[in-house]
């Protein structure tokens, strides 16, 4: 699994002109399933994304996780962080999720910030859904992590 973790002041997701998810401080994540993936990956991943202190204390150093600040999440399915572009111009995705077992662990991955932190907490898009997303990103601050290399 692939999530871009963008720290937010707010962020909010929409669908055919409707808001279907939106929060205030906490992250946008941004999640890729790859065809390899496992509900422990999602696991692993989740766990890393709670416990990051991407968040400023009163000194000014990022020491505050999510729980710290009662932050919540915005998570978006995004297969594309599984493009290849090694070949020619036009992405290839085979390395992404096929669509039922990518939707189940993204469904899964879901549950996992919901009992960690709370239903209202956690805000999501629609798996496979034309989405807008807006972000106001804090910092900016930005993070990369692949369970392949955590």
């Amino acid at each position: 699994m692939r999530a871009i973790i963008q720290r937010v002041s707010s962020a909010s997701v929409t669908i055919d002109g409707e808001v279907t998810g939106s929060i205030g401080v906490g992250y946008l994540i941004l999640l890729g399933v790859s065809k390899t993936d496992t509900d422990e990956e999602a696991r692993r991943l989740w766990s890393k994304i709670s416990k990051l202190r991407l968040f400023s204390d009163e000194e000014g150093k990022t020491n505050l996780s999510l729980h710290d600040i009662g932050g919540s999440v915005l998570v978006v399915s995004q297969f594309t962080l599984y493009a290849n572009c090694k070949k020619g111009n036009r992405p290839s995705f085979t390395d992404a999720g096929l669509p039922d077992e990518a939707n189940r662990l993204y469904e899964a991955f879901l549950a996992l910030a919901r009992t960690d932190l709370g239903d209202a907490c956690v805000a999501h898009g629609s798996f496979g859904a034309e989405m807008q997303v807006e972000l106001v990103n804090n910092g900016p601050f930005t993070i990369l992590l692949d369970t392949d290399t955590l």
